[in-house]
């Protein structure tokens, strides 16, 4: 007894909450989980904790047609998932999180469609905007770690409404990622020429990735870590291997410098082909929010999280820039690879495969082929975890079915999960006829979601320094400040802007659209932005029947979902100390 006070001592704002809060878990619950057979405990597990209400009954969300911003703001504040990621988890999650398909076969396209010139300013520019935007969601998620993180800051910062868009919009993004990553790792395998059915396959990475998911947020995020190493590790492997190769460290001795930046050239379709760049680089850095998603999970967000959201921007510079600088020296653009894949996860489409290849080294293309299956599954780990945290949010705001907020006993949302891995079973297509079609409009639906996720972050971020500033808080209040403020989130919600833009107009009159017929160029735009349209569908009806308001600066909760009684103190404890760090320590805590 004595040691479940003392836990709730040290816990959330309130009593009341540290009694349902996942972290604090000792004494009883876990006396009561000893007890039985591994079968019964197993089992037991499944069920619903009685002592975690996701919310209590007729408060939160909509009552009648009245959206109750407040309520909805202290439901995912004390959403029971378990707290139980540590800082080398996040850290993992920010720097290999979302290296995926996108990075390792998509930038061949890119690299067809516009050049190696035009591969590095997207993914550059892109970048940039990603280094704003998950500061800024750092900076909230710090401040607030709620269940549903960026659609909860924009139901709680922007509009109700807007936000409810915002989680459906994520949660679809996920929802149809699991079966295109399974279908891509199945893919992956037709690279060694494999007899056996793709459906063998799909079974099998299905049940991998349910697996780990059903292991809880700590099964997601061990699974993850052991992943972002095997990718972090091939990135760095492949950039010392491509400077050796373009000096002329290859097999046959060859100088390749920057000739393919001379010969095919350095830009290919024009500007037209720049802004076609800019969707795949926004494809390839999907999934670095995830980092401000786990925050509700996190052991101890205020330590942990500030670290890894330093670590995006070495990513971004190391992963991203350097590798695919080296891709663009070491592959001109109009090799017959690139152009002709079968889809846009063929391994025999990778620039990464390909430079190894043209250089002659044996072995090592199947070695990179490997790391771009871990990807793939990587990546198909995460849309669950993802989507059913997502679902999980929006349910305890009453903006989707109330099933979808079941939390078990372990901490799991368990239904969301299994509704998420559910349509893991949309992969068996790729067994059929009309496999193309099925997932180039399921790319189709995830495509442009990103943009609108990031755009929401930079501009909840606007709004929430705002309306700080406004109700008499001073920045020296919060854990943790962006390092590129508010100034950088109206450039990272101006290139959001820019990049849909561009995509609006790349999609309506594509690289070679005079060569199409109508009918072709209609399915293409549709294909390039129906995104845009979902999200509306989502917003325009929400804010008529529910009359949400646009949130006012006064009226913004600020309080709810804080997790330190006396944060004040302790900043200003910590500070004093970092004062009396050393040079060298100051700056690197700075960048890292």
């Amino acid at each position: 007894m004595e040691k479940y006070r003392k836990a709730s001592r040290q816990g959330s704002a309130d009593f009341s909450s540290s009694i349902t809060s996942p972290d604090l878990e000792t004494g009883w619950v876990q006396k009561e989980e000893d007890q039985g057979s591994f079968f019964h405990r197993t089992w037991d597990g499944f069920k619903r904790d009685p002592n975690r209400l996701i919310s209590p009954k007729g408060v939160v969300g909509a009552d009648g047609k009245v959206f109750d911003a407040e309520a909805a703001a202290q439901a995912t504040a004390d959403s029971p998932l378990h707290r139980s990621l540590k800082g080398r988890h996040l850290q993992m999650i920010a720097i290999g999180g979302s290296i995926g398909t996108g990075l390792f076969v998509g930038s061949g396209k890119a690299l067809a469609t516009g050049g190696p010139a035009s591969l590095l300013i997207a993914f550059s520019l892109i970048g940039i905007m990603l280094y704003c935007t998950v500061h800024a969601l750092g900076e909230m998620a710090v401040a607030f770690p709620v269940a549903g993180s960026f659609s909860a800051y924009s139901t709680r910062f922007l509009d109700p409404a807007w936000g409810f868009a915002m989680g459906w919009n994520y949660a679809l993004q996920w929802l149809v990622v699991l079966p295109l990553e399974v279908v891509a790792a199945s893919i992956t395998i037709d690279y060694w020429g494999s007899p056996i059915s793709n459906a063998v396959w799909v079974t099998i990475f299905l049940f991998v990735i349910i697996a780990i998911n059903l292991f809880g947020v700590k099964g997601y995020a061990e699974a993850e870590f052991i992943f972002a190493i095997v990718k972090v590790i091939a990135v760095i492997g492949f950039i010392i291997l491509g400077i050796v190769l373009d000096i002329g460290g290859g097999p046959d001795g060859s100088y390749i410098g920057g000739q393919y930046w001379l010969n095919p050239g350095a830009f290919h379709n024009g500007f037209k082909g720049l802004c076609s760049v800019f969707v795949t680089a926004s494809f390839a850095f999907a999934g670095t929010e995830l980092v401000g998603l786990a925050a509700a999970e996190t052991a101890n967000p205020r330590k942990s999280l500030p670290t890894a959201v330093k670590q995006v921007f070495w990513r971004i510079c190391l992963f991203y820039i350097v590798s695919l600088t080296l891709v663009g020296l070491l592959v001109p653009y109009t090799d017959h690879r690139l152009i002709g894949a079968s889809s846009d996860y063929d391994a025999h489409a990778s620039p990464f495969v390909i430079a190894i290849a043209n250089a002659g080294i044996q072995v090592l293309d199947s070695v990179m082929n490997v790391v771009i299956m871990i990807a793939v599954l990587s990546v198909g780990n995460s849309s669950v975890y993802g989507s059913s945290r997502t679902l999980a949010a929006l349910a305890e705001q009453k903006q989707a079915p109330k099933i979808f907020a079941y939390i078990d006993k372990r901490g799991r949302p368990l239904v969301a999960i299994i509704f998420a891995s559910s349509l893991g079973l949309l992969a068996y297509v790729a067994a059929s006829p009309n496999q193309d079609a099925a997932f180039t409009w399921m790319v189709a639906l995830s495509g442009l979601s990103s943009i609108f996720t990031w755009g929401s972050i930079c501009l909840s971020h606007i709004r929430f320094r705002k309306a700080w500033k406004m109700q008499g808080h001073s920045l020296d209040e919060l854990a943790f400040l962006s390092q590129a403020g508010v100034i950088g989130s109206w450039l990272g919600f101006a290139l959001n802007c820019l990049v849909l833009v561009a995509q609006f107009w790349t999609g309506f009159a594509p690289v070679g659209y005079a060569e199409n017929t109508t009918s072709e160029n209609v399915q293409n735009f549709f294909q390039a932005y129906l995104a845009a349209p979902i999200v509306l569908a989502f917003y325009i009806p929400y804010k008529l029947y529910y009359k949400t308001p646009f949130m006012r600066c006064v009226d913004m909760d600020l309080q709810t979902g804080m997790r330190e009684l006396n944060l004040v103190e302790l900043l200003a404890e910590e500070r004093a100390e970092q004062a009396a760090w050393p040079k060298w320590k100051r700056a690197y805590k700075f960048l890292c």
